[in-house]
């Protein structure tokens, strides 16, 4: 069934949909018929080895770099950096000898070193999809690089008039097997458009439990030295910072990385040189735990209960994956010099002198942290800890808004408020609606675990299957893109799935103690993002099966009762290829459509600000008067169609692909007579044959997203009292 419903005059509707102005505008084609003024027919086709690539921007110079680089600290590193506030806490080990606890100092050293250092520091990190990373970047790089043609895949663009524009690069033409799987077999597509999906609902599950453990961690040292502050003393002391750590969010990356990055730096400082006060006054030959030959003789001596431990040493890492998601926050020079020159060097001292206390003092191994502070500054440091712990949320906030930016982008999460807070780094985002949802789950978690042992258990669980996803999807990128030698993939992904499959069946063990609350989060966002993505999907192949050919539309145009009053008729669409089936409708029910026909596609490209020659993109379709255009916007500008200065411009480029002076009148007549714009409402309505699940999915889930989320249209500006809304109803 296809008919339709409402055609009011109206500016503002919460399910507009036939535009989709905060990411791609495409519809997952082959092409887009754009007729050129020396032509019938040019096509414009989605190219699939093209990219977006920033070359023109200006060179990140030394300087810059270092104040990236300081600003990182207060964002990415939180959580990583105050990691040892609860690692050697969370192990559970009666009687731990030296030789135990330098197997501990070694598994810990080794962790950082290989999973961080090397895995995302080094490698990982060359993986970004402009400037971007995260699992999203990920599956976005390879899509620029492999024809999709899977149903239920992420959409991308890539047009042929890219090639003109001054940011366009040529990408990858490299044939390897791997990408021919992939090309050819459409459940593969799925398999990895799922796993993407279920990592990117996983980091931000992450980024919901990260600030309540971390600020628990560090407020319930307070209790180990006074007995006035009782447990729910403590939940109440964290809602109040975890409430004024979400407000604080609005303010944008570089207010919040100035502000906590001094923090940060305190911290790690004062925990550096601590750690050498440790080593020096209670072991000084504690630095021999660096040797891996410890770790071996841990696991021979300690055999189950070493693998364990795995779980509690993995905490170490967490916050790891927060360096690649919080890429476009910074940028990759700026993340690599923070952490080889400060992090690393700083948190692996403070878990040595944390040890060397240990060795002296193995009973406090669950007041580890604490216990090693010296007397004479046990406040002061109490308050840096807790202060930095509040700053170790920032990492996993930050990356949940650039993930769901990503996801926007990509077509696969609902339409959220999307704020880029800074005028230079397009990745430095934020997100109200993401913020306060996230800053509702923490407050609910720490109320309701009260900072008990579960939620400690819940913390990391979910960061190995991120890892582990991450791992395949960089393996894809260096097999399909990078076309590293076989060899050295394999010496990548073999090594690093079979340490990330240990530490993941070690952490598998604390499910049932708590290990199930980020999975439960995960599960709900997981049920967002599939639901709309298979909703847009749905809605993408529906219109592309019942657009309008040529013609058609010059058939309909002929019509002899049809009446054409002069001016513009814009109708507003993301699909690329074709006219959509909204125009048939509009003139089907009104027998009337303006002398010139514009048919309006608005994307939003990776860049600054897109330059005024650059901004449309424009070409003849096949009957007189009809025409398509290409509206490209950057992230900071302004995306209005309103005003007389949108329509010259419009004017003024029809007219340099105009054939006859004639057509070029009949142009600048009807931008005397004015124009109006035609946006859609789509209703999407499944098919009684189809099952109960797809039926549940798009009666329910996809229209109650559709329903609740920000109308794509109220991004746009456009001026009211010119608009027309035309609701439709797809069965799909």
């Amino acid at each position: 069934m296809e008919g339709t419903k409402i055609i009011d005059l109206m500016a503002e509707e919460e399910d507009v949909e036939d535009l989709d102005i905060n990411g791609s505008c495409t519809n997952n084609t082959n092409g887009a018929t754009i007729p050129s003024d020396r032509s019938t027919e040019h096509r414009v086709t989605i190219d699939r080895s093209l990219s977006f690539t920033k070359i023109y921007s200006p060179p990140v110079y030394k300087p810059k770099t270092l104040i990236l680089a300081y600003q990182s600290l207060g964002v990415v590193y939180g959580d990583l950096g105050t990691s040892p506030l609860n690692v050697l806490s969370s192990i559970t080990l009666p009687h731990p000898s030296e030789e135990d606890l330098l197997g501990i100092l070694s598994l810990i050293v080794w962790t950082t070193t290989v999973l961080v250092l090397i895995k995302y520091v080094f490698i990982v990190l060359h993986a970004d999809d402009h400037g971007e990373g995260g699992t999203f970047a990920l599956y976005s790089y390879l899509c620029r690089h492999i024809n999709f043609s899977s149903k239920f895949t992420i959409r991308n663009t890539r047009l042929e008039s890219d090639r003109n524009m001054r940011y366009y690069s040529q990408g990858s033409c490299i044939q390897s097997t791997t990408k021919r799987f992939l090309e050819g077999s459409t459940k593969a597509q799925t398999l990895l458009t799922f796993l993407v999906l279920l990592g990117t609902c996983m980091v931000i599950g992450d980024g919901a439990l990260t600030p309540a453990t971390c600020v628990l961690s560090a407020l319930q040292g307070i209790q180990t030295r006074t007995s006035k502050f009782s447990p729910e003393d403590v939940v109440l002391l964290a809602v109040v910072l975890l409430v004024a750590l979400f407000a604080f969010q609005s303010c944008g990356t570089s207010k919040v990385g100035f502000c906590f990055s001094p923090i940060m730096v305190t911290w790690f400082v004062s925990n550096a040189a601590i750690g050498i006060y440790n080593i020096i006054r209670y072991h000084p030959s504690i630095l021999k735990g660096l040797s891996p030959l410890y770790i071996y003789k841990f696991f021979e001596r300690r055999g189950k209960t070493a693998w364990d431990i795995l779980g509690a040493v993995f905490l170490s890492i967490t916050g790891a994956e927060a360096m690649f998601a919080d890429l476009g926050h910074f940028n990759k020079r700026a993340i690599q010099w923070a952490f080889s020159l400060f992090v690393y060097p700083a948190v692996i001292l403070t878990y040595a002198g944390e040890v060397a206390y240990l060795v002296q003092y193995p009973d406090q191994l669950s007041d580890a942290y604490y216990a090693s502070i010296p007397e004479q500054i046990y406040w002061p440091m109490f308050v840096v800890s807790t202060l930095s712990a509040v700053v170790s949320s920032q990492s996993m906030i930050s990356a949940t808004f650039s993930i769901v930016k990503q996801s926007m982008a990509l077509g696969c999460f609902p339409r959220v408020n999307i704020i880029h807070t800074s005028s230079k780094h397009e990745g430095q985002v934020y997100s109200p609606e993401i913020n306060y949802i996230l800053m509702v789950i923490c407050v609910g978690l720490v109320i309701g675990f009260k900072g008990g042992v579960q939620l400690s258990n819940a913390y990391g669980v979910v960061v190995i299957w991120v890892m582990i996803i991450t791992t395949c999807l960089t393996t894809l990128v260096m097999l399909v893109i990078w076309d590293t030698n076989f060899l050295l993939v394999c010496a990548f992904f073999f090594p690093y799935i079979l340490i990330e499959g240990a530490y993941m069946t070690s952490l598998l063990n604390k499910i049932p103690q708590g290990g199930w609350v980020p999975f439960a989060i995960s599960a709900v966002f997981l049920v967002v993002m599939f639901s709309w993505t298979y909703g847009r999907s749905k809605k993408s192949l529906y219109e592309e099966e019942r657009k309008m050919s040529l013609t058609e539309i010059g058939q309909m145009l002929s019509t002899t009762n049809l009446y054409r009053p002069p001016g513009f008729c814009f109708f507003c669409t993301d699909l690329v290829n074709g006219i959509p089936p909204i125009v048939r409708r509009y003139i089907q029910h009104t027998n009337s459509v303006r002398e010139i026909m514009v048919i309006i596609t608005v994307r939003t490209l990776p860049i600054k600000s897109v330059l005024p020659e650059e901004r449309l993109v424009v070409g003849k379709l096949g009957p007189d008067g009809v025409y398509r255009c290409l509206v490209q916007f950057g992230y900071k500008d302004s995306p209005g169609m309103d005003g007389e200065d949108f329509i010259a411009l419009v004017v003024g480029k029809l007219c340099e692909i105009s054939e006859t002076t004639g057509e070029k009148r009949k142009l600048r007549l009807a931008e005397e007579s004015g124009a109006v714009f035609v946006v859609g409402r789509t209703i999407l309505k499944s098919n009684k044959k189809k099952g109960w699940f797809a039926r549940f999915v798009i009666d329910y889930l996809y229209r109650f997203l559709q329903k609740n989320c920000r109308a794509a249209v109220s991004a746009l500006i456009v001026p009211p009292e010119s608009t027309l809304q035309i609701g439709m109803v797809y069965e799909i």
